[in-house]
């Protein structure tokens, strides 16, 4: 198995609510960890929790646990910065497929990787980068 990408949803529920993710992703998440592969995810998840937040959909409990297993020394979680690289990937996921602009980036970045994104989101799954689910 190999280090994967994490959709936003994905990295929400490995942390607050794991049934929401299939089996084949979890299985996915549970072999990435117990071969001491990284669990990346994009520096715009942070900004989108921060905004679920806001909305009053998460409390800041989820924030603070994010940054708590973050910050553990053997923790598998990584964050990865939109960079020059990714955001010019930006350009291979088809706006007219997957308009929303942080979901575009994090696919940009699973592409920019050559990692696999667990997601579940349809418009990234049909953008034609490899994903799990």
């Amino acid at each position: 198995m190999s280090a994967l990408v994490l959709d936003t949803h994905a990295l929400i529920w490995m942390l607050v609510d794991p049934p929401k993710l299939s089996s084949t992703a979890t299985d996915a998440i549970k072999q990435a960890v117990t071969d001491g592969e990284p669990l990346y995810f994009s520096s715009i998840s942070i900004v989108e929790i921060c905004y679920l937040i806001e909305k009053g959909r998460f409390t800041q409990s989820l924030m603070d646990q994010l940054l708590m297993d973050m910050r553990k020394p053997d923790s598998a979680l990584e964050v990865v910065f939109v960079t020059d690289d990714i955001a010019l990937t930006l350009r291979k996921i088809p706006r007219a497929i997957v308009p929303e602009m942080p979901d575009r980036i994090i696919a940009a970045t699973a592409l920019e990787m050559g990692l696999p994104l667990v997601t579940r989101d349809h418009k990234i799954i049909a953008s034609g980068i490899l994903t799990i689910w």
